[in-house]
């Protein structure tokens, strides 16, 4: 006989006793529009800032080792002005994903009094987390880090160190599409310097070297002449040493090759997700809770704010504000959840239906 994973039941209590209200304290007062959002996650915060600092890296390897060192003034002014403002881009889009609340839902809520004040009517239920005592609407799935229940929940990304949700998956997508961008200038950036270093500037720098330790009878290089500084071309690669310019760079093409094909990837997974209205934890439950989803150019526009701009690309510019939840956002009809709870409806529980139409039913997810 299979054994069916315990999850994939929920027990339906319909006894107002079960919503044990002394344990669900009452929320707090809504936080005025703007408060500052963030997550006290230890492992959340050391990602953060290690993205911040491989930015930062970056900028400090395309500038003062490929850009300001070059005597081509146009080409690293251009290249300069682009890499800084995709830069900026990318980390203000990440300090708003970081520090917008992603939707979540009112903590503690599912109180005796607020249950009642639904006044659910037959066949009408409503869900309840016991982990953070929240009614959750639909769509609404706990976060163990963030310990609460979040909006269209996609999943936890430790780099922002926050829940991709409802509120903040435009910024999301912003912060992974401007990492991918700098990641391939970078990277082509790094081969043009190459080419041009090997070309040109080492190769008269590694020859100035290599007379030094042949034979000074052949080269005719007097005593006088071998103390006295290298004169190499005036069109240096860049102020450090080749090892160390060598170096700095193969580390800036291993992040930028990691960071292009991670942040492409997770790039085009948000984009699928918005497209076809679906999360990545619905995705997963796909199989055991089907959930009938049409994806609209509605659900793009309502993600990014509104029809397409160039505020769109703008991390300073929100997405579509939901409207907020209305008593009928809380609860569920009981007509679909028959195919998610696994159950079946017997003579028996129809009957005690009808004993308990006035009692206040809930399920515990």
């Amino acid at each position: 006989m299979m054994l069916i994973p315990a999850h994939h039941f929920r027990n339906i209590e319909r006894k107002p006793e079960y919503l044990q209200p002394e344990k669900c304290v009452p929320p707090p007062h809504p936080s005025a529009v703007g408060t500052m959002w963030f997550i006290r996650d230890g492992c959340g915060i050391a990602c953060a800032i290690v993205t911040w600092f491989l930015v930062l890296y970056a900028e400090f390897v395309v500038l003062f080792v490929m850009l300001i060192p070059s005597r081509d003034y146009v080409y690293s002014i251009i290249n300069g002005i682009v890499f800084n403002l995709l830069a900026f881009l990318a980390l203000a889009s990440h300090c708003r994903a970081m520090l917008t609340d992603p939707g979540a839902v009112p903590k503690g809520n599912a109180t005796k009094e607020f249950i009642e004040s639904l006044q659910l009517k037959p066949g009408q239920v409503v869900y309840k987390c016991p982990k953070c005592c929240s009614i959750k609407p639909d769509r609404a799935h706990h976060c163990s880090v963030c310990k609460r229940c979040i909006r269209k929940m996609d999943h936890h990304c430790p780099w922002v160190n926050n829940c991709v949700g409802e509120n903040n998956q435009k910024y999301f997508v912003l912060f992974t599409m401007y990492i991918a961008l700098i990641s391939l200038h970078a990277l082509i950036m790094v081969g043009f310097h190459f080419l041009h270093c090997f070309e040109e500037d080492w190769t008269n720098l590694l020859q100035a070297y290599g007379l030094t330790r042949e034979e000074t009878a052949e080269a005719r290089i007097s005593l006088h002449e071998k103390k006295q500084p290298l004169k190499v071309s005036s069109t240096e690669c860049s102020s450090f040493s080749p090892p160390t310019t060598v170096i700095l760079l193969i580390l800036l093409c291993f992040e930028g090759l990691l960071f292009l094909i991670f942040t492409s990837v997770m790039f085009g997974t948000q984009v699928h997700s918005i497209c076809t209205d679906e999360t990545g934890i619905e995705r997963l439950k796909r199989k055991q809770q089907p959930r009938q989803h049409t994806g609209s150019w509605e659900s793009v526009k309502q993600t990014f704010g509104g029809d397409f701009s160039l505020n769109w690309f703008n991390p300073f510019s929100g997405p579509c504000h939901p409207e907020p939840l209305r008593d009928r956002d809380w609860v569920r009809q009981v007509a679909s959840l028959s195919d998610t709870d696994n159950t079946e409806t017997t003579a028996e529980e129809q009957s005690e239906e009808g004993k308990y139409k006035d009692s206040v039913e809930v399920i515990d997810e």
